[in-house]
């Protein structure tokens, strides 16, 4: 998944573009909590089990101009750099395959999202094997040469 934050209601369609121009056969759905005029979360994508699940982390989050997609078939490697690139995004809070806790701030005004705790805290230092198996996952995945 990718929780990010926005500033325009054209973000749903932008990232959706992102996407299909980057992995055309990744399946992702999106959604977007608007933050002025109907305050609705937008939702756009092209698998109807990820588009419920986008809609139901970025409605728990709760917070105005967050983005958040749900993709399988695909990583968020491949397709965070043209995000990114979408000059309506302000920010990216995570992108990760982890467990993810977004800790929200709620005020008179709203909520806004303050950080995200992603996947488990460190149990160590790698070692020299722990480097060689890292070494031959990204090379088996096709990541490095």
């Amino acid at each position: 998944m990718i929780v990010g934050q926005s500033h325009f209601i054209k973000t749903v369609e932008d990232i959706y573009e992102a996407i299909v121009n980057t992995v055309p056969q990744m399946k992702f759905g999106i959604a977007f909590n608007e933050a002025s005029g109907s305050c609705l979360t937008r939702v756009d994508g092209n698998d109807p089990e990820l588009k419920e699940n986008a809609t139901r982390n970025a409605s728990a989050i709760g917070a105005g101009h967050v983005f958040v997609v749900s993709m399988r078939e695909g990583y968020p490697i491949n397709v965070l750099g043209r995000i990114r690139e979408i000059p309506e995004v302000c920010s990216i809070f995570c992108a990760t395959a982890n467990a993810v806790e977004v800790i929200v701030a709620v005020t008179e005004q709203g909520r806004g999202i303050l950080g995200v705790v992603d996947g488990s805290s460190p149990k160590g230092v790698e070692g020299e094997s722990d480097a060689e198996w890292r070494h031959g996952l990204l090379r088996k995945i096709g990541y490095k040469r």
